[in-house]
């Protein structure tokens, strides 16, 4: 590679082996005006580099998973029904109706994460990609306050940008590269993954367009997260199928391209109150576990946060539902 070709990767945003890596030909190619060629051929030096898209054994595998962070949610039978919390270099997609506790989920999240990994965070930063408008700053200070940090502090860490719309959102994950680069960030939040696709792409005409770019745009989110082996939280809308007579009629946006891409599904599911339940729809390990799960303010207290008080903790084991299409 020459020095031009270098500096131009470099002004792409390109600063290590491990994003050329694990980079496309055709962003390569286009970043650095080359040929899709030479862009292939610098992609497979820096896999040789970094010892990455080869054959490995399985016990490699198990043994780099063990070095895998998870962040805990604030309550502890939906850490175990995880597998331990919220997993890094990986997709965990939330969804439900209004007011289920997704984004609450994620103001939580972005306050544990700065725990020291014995009290089960990271001692990183968050990054927030605001969709809907609905991050409050007010709401993260009482978490915070709640688990022993700073308020001030912690509201410092968590780095927020609102998209307004799909390709802004789009565009906001090359720039939040550019502040992991700079920052120990090891979250970042879609908040909502799919609400502008909805609003921007309508009717079956557009939808192949819609799920090309949602699919690309949930890569690029992985492709941060296998970087940065930071965690990746996106809450997502639902629908209602008019056709299910039975049961229960909601289900996610974005169909197979959502639901394949992401590693665990979690349906949050309203309740009466004081209880929210969250039903587990797909986990990738344990397999075929789900639960409903209910705070508690001595030591769990759930997604209405740790300073209030809730009812007992409970767990009850369900058979996994399919992911959604």
């Amino acid at each position: 590679m020459g020095q031009a070709t270098a500096e131009k990767l470099r002004e792409a945003g390109y600063a290590d082996l491990m994003e050329l890596a694990v980079a496309s030909p055709d962003d390569v190619a286009t970043a650095a005006e080359i040929g899709e060629g030479a862009a292939q051929k610098i992609i497979q030096e820096a896999r040789k580099r970094v010892q990455v898209g080869g054959f490995e054994s399985g016990s490699a595998i198990l043994e780099r998973r063990r070095k895998l962070g998870r962040i805990t949610t604030m309550s502890k039978a939906f850490d175990e029904l995880l597998g331990g919390g919220v997993e890094t270099q990986a997709i965990t997609e939330v969804y439900g109706q209004f007011g289920s506790g997704k984004t609450q989920l994620g103001l939580e999240l972005s306050a544990t994460v700065q725990l020291p990994p014995e009290q089960g965070g990271l001692s990183g930063e968050a990054v927030w990609i605001d969709t809907e408008n609905t991050f409050r700053a007010e709401r993260l200070s009482e978490v915070a306050r709640a688990l022993g940090l700073d308020p001030e502090k912690a509201l410092e860490h968590v780095h927020v940008a609102r998209a307004f719309n799909s390709n802004h959102q789009e565009l906001l994950v090359p720039k939040a590269f550019e502040l992991a680069r700079e920052r120990p960030v090891r979250l970042l939040v879609v908040d909502s993954l799919t609400a502008h696709f909805r609003a921007e792409f309508l009717g079956r005409g557009a939808l192949a367009d819609r799920q090309q770019r949602l699919n690309r745009h949930m890569h690029e989110l992985l492709r941060f997260g296998d970087v940065f082996n930071a965690a990746i939280l996106c809450t997502n809308q639902v629908s209602a199928r008019p056709d299910v007579l039975f049961g229960d009629p909601t289900g996610p946006i974005g169909g197979n391209i959502v639901g394949h891409t992401a590693t665990y599904r979690v349906y949050l599911r309203k309740s009466k109150p004081p209880r929210r339940t969250r039903p587990v729809g797909r986990l990738p390990q344990p397999p075929g576990r789900g639960g409903r799960l209910l705070g508690d303010g001595r030591g769990d207290p759930g997604l209405s946060g740790p300073h209030r008080q809730r009812p007992r903790t409970s767990a009850l084991a369900v058979p996994a539902c399919p992911a959604a299409g």
